[in-house]
């Protein structure tokens, strides 16, 4: 039996997604690659790494605010905003090079951020202090 990562299935998911959201949607398999890899780095401080976590509990929360089992790749849309958050955070912590250090993609990581950032938010924008209330980011 072969067992598959979690960024398999989510790739996996999102294959043949070509809806309203493709060109960021595309982008969170990568993005919850980045969190996990730099949760394995030595030198992130142990709030980072609650954040990061929080962040990866919520890509994998079946009924998070916008579920996948109920809206399908567009339920990865609020994940992708969280993910963004905490990696901005990230970014005022320990610097962009860190987490450019990191990114295994070939398209540009700061290109990516601001696009993802700017258009997930504008999708979530109404439910944001729910969503970040939700997975413990803010009280």
């Amino acid at each position: 039996m072969e067992f598959k990562d979690f960024y398999d299935i989510i790739r996996e998911n999102l294959e043949s997604y070509d809806g309203d959201y493709e060109d960021f949607i595309n982008y969170g398999p990568d993005l919850f690659k980045l969190l996990t890899d730099v949760l394995n780095e030595n030198d992130v401080s142990s709030n980072i790494r609650l954040k990061i976590s929080a962040a990866i509990a919520y890509y994998v929360a079946p009924f998070d605010i916008i579920p996948e089992t109920i809206y399908g790749p567009d339920g990865y849309i609020d994940d992708i905003f969280v993910c963004l958050y905490v990696l901005k955070e990230i970014e005022d912590e320990m610097g962009f090079e860190f987490l450019e250090e990191l990114w295994e993609c070939e398209t540009d990581l700061r290109e990516v951020v601001d696009e993802c950032y700017v258009k997930s938010k504008d999708v979530v924008n109404d439910k944001i202090h729910h969503i970040l209330q939700y997975v413990g980011l803010i009280e």
